[in-house]
């Protein structure tokens, strides 16, 4: 089965990315091709290099399990709208358009938006 998982939302004040992500890894771990798109704040997600305190979630860290088994798309215009560059973001993960997002929705069996 094919999941597109939307995400809005920052990286870190509320916890709509974060458990969009676990339930990313909870369908790879179940064999489902999982497509992350990231818009909005949500594309802050990616950034290289995070450091967060410890025992709190990582982003970066969680989307770097997803790359590893499904695919990371990110807003070219919401990585342009908060200076964001290619060069800035995790390995694996793609800039990416609304164009493309329309055809991962038309391919998708199950959409979810957070």
């Amino acid at each position: 089965m094919k999941t597109l998982i939307i995400i809005n939302d920052p990286p870190y004040g509320t916890e709509r990315l974060y458990n969009a992500l676990r339930l990313a890894h909870a369908l790879i771990k179940n064999d489902h091709d999982v497509t992350v798109f990231l818009m909005a704040d949500a594309v802050s997600a990616a950034k290289a290099g995070q450091k967060t305190p410890d025992g709190y979630y990582n982003t970066e860290r969680m989307l770097r399990r997803v790359v590893q088994k499904g695919s990371v798309l990110l807003c070219g215009t919401c990585l342009d709208a908060r200076g964001l560059l290619e060069s800035d973001l995790l390995d694996g993960s793609t800039r990416s358009t609304m164009d493309e997002l329309a055809s991962q929705t038309a391919l998708a069996d199950k959409v979810l938006v957070f």
